[in-house]
């Protein structure tokens, strides 16, 4: 084999659905590393992946597979957050900093110290609160069409924190709704399925999830803990500046419906140091929208930036330092 071939062709990963039981709850999750040469699962860095609102570790399926397509030797493991997907909806704690300490819990559970924490949406306001809330775990920042960054969010989201909104859910998003939905694309055929794009298929996935009744309420007091009827009420822009030494990439998709560009642009304005990534004509999901472009993007952003190894005493410091006491 030439140096070239080494390049080039693909290391062998290995994607498996996991489940791990945290304090009493099952949490799944996926966990994709490559097979060749390790000697160890924990052989290489880290990359958590943490979905959005009413989503599932499936939203980083076509990510994970362009992992598989490229001699990238990090470890990524996306969890189904408590509540989404096939893990536990408990009465806990729906909270940013909630969903931060239970994904803590996780990471050092698998032998990891640090990682790359990396979110999309709802999962950006998550990745934010474990930065600020563990910098010694914290090695670099992603965050994808991000919430927590502007007060701006679309009317679908904001109308979920309504006082009757327990009680409208079940009727616009019971199981005969989303069924019929169903079969109302499956029989437009492919030509017409082909019209949606990705971020409008996954959109579609997380509507179709409240139609279990388990799941609808754990979106309700997920939904009710980061938004009122006015929008978001938890921003993170006053604090990014305490981020100046970590790595952080923000990046979002110009055509995004459900939170504004311009709050990916102002981040990038109050964060020294950041990068901007911006997608052409994506939607809220990027990373599904345009997976080769933003794979690379994402690879040379964890290829350039080595992993920062933030000290807690020194983040207290800064801490002190934007403090004014009187």
């Amino acid at each position: 084999m030439t140096d070239d071939d080494r390049t080039t062709t693909p290391l062998r990963r290995r994607t498996r659905r996991r489940q791990a039981t945290l304090h009493g709850d099952e949490v799944a999750f996926w966990d994709s590393a490559p097979v060749e040469g390790l000697v160890d699962e924990r052989d290489g860095e880290l990359v958590l992946l943490i979905h959005g609102i009413a989503g599932s570790a499936h939203t980083w399926s076509p990510l994970l597979a362009q992992m598989a397509r490229r001699r990238d030797r990090r470890r990524f493991v996306a969890p189904d957050l408590l509540g989404h997907g096939s893990s536990s909806a408990p009465w806990a704690d729906y909270s940013l900093g909630g969903y931060a300490t239970g994904l803590r819990d996780l990471l050092v559970s698998l032998g990891y110290q640090r990682a790359t924490i990396v979110g999309h949406s709802l999962g950006g306001g998550i990745a934010q609160q474990f930065a600020f809330q563990f910098p010694q775990h914290t090695a670099r920042l992603v965050l994808i069409d991000s919430g927590g960054l502007g007060r701006e969010v679309s009317p679908a989201l904001r109308a979920a924190t309504l006082p009757a909104a327990e009680w409208v859910l079940p009727v616009i998003a019971g199981a005969g709704v989303v069924g019929a939905a169903r079969r109302l694309v499956a029989g437009a055929g492919r030509r017409v399925s082909r019209r949606f794009s990705p971020s409008t298929w996954e959109s579609g996935r997380a509507f179709a999830s409240l139609a279990d009744p388990i799941h609808r309420r754990a979106f309700v007091h997920t939904a009710r803990s980061v938004i009122d009827s006015g929008g978001q009420r938890v921003r993170a822009t006053s604090r990014l500046d305490l981020a100046a030494d970590l790595p952080l990439l923000v990046a979002w998709g110009t055509a995004d419906t459900l939170i504004p560009v311009a709050h990916g642009r102002r981040a990038h304005e109050l964060a020294p140091g950041s990068e901007l990534a911006l997608f052409e004509g994506a939607g809220h999901f990027p990373h599904c929208d345009q997976p080769v472009a933003f794979a690379e993007r994402l690879l040379r952003f964890l290829a350039e930036h080595p992993p920062a190894t933030l000290d807690t005493a020194d983040f207290a410091g800064r801490i002190a330092e934007h403090t004014d006491l009187r």
